[in-house]
């Protein structure tokens, strides 16, 4: 009987990340700031850039989102593929 790999959890992937971006001194602030750079774009990407879907998936009101996105400098465009 083989034993499947179990995938780490988002908590344990996350305190991966958190030990490293201690160990780099990164400042909290720059940290929280990349997490939800990367957090909106990623869903930019899922949603095709739809900001209502976004902003529904995130739970945060569409105009929270639009101040984010204009904050962090994240462009979201609608792909004309979608």
């Amino acid at each position: 009987m083989s034993k499947k790999s179990k995938m780490p959890t988002i908590h344990e992937q996350m305190v991966f990340l958190i030990h490293e971006m201690v160990e780099r001194e990164l400042p909290i602030k720059e940290a929280i700031k990349e997490f939800e750079k990367i957090y909106i774009e990623t869903a930019a990407e899922t949603y095709n850039g739809n900001k209502t879907k976004m902003a529904q998936a995130l739970g945060i009101h569409r105009n929270t989102l639009h101040n984010l996105c204009k904050t962090l400098k994240i462009k979201v465009r609608m792909h004309p593929n979608g």
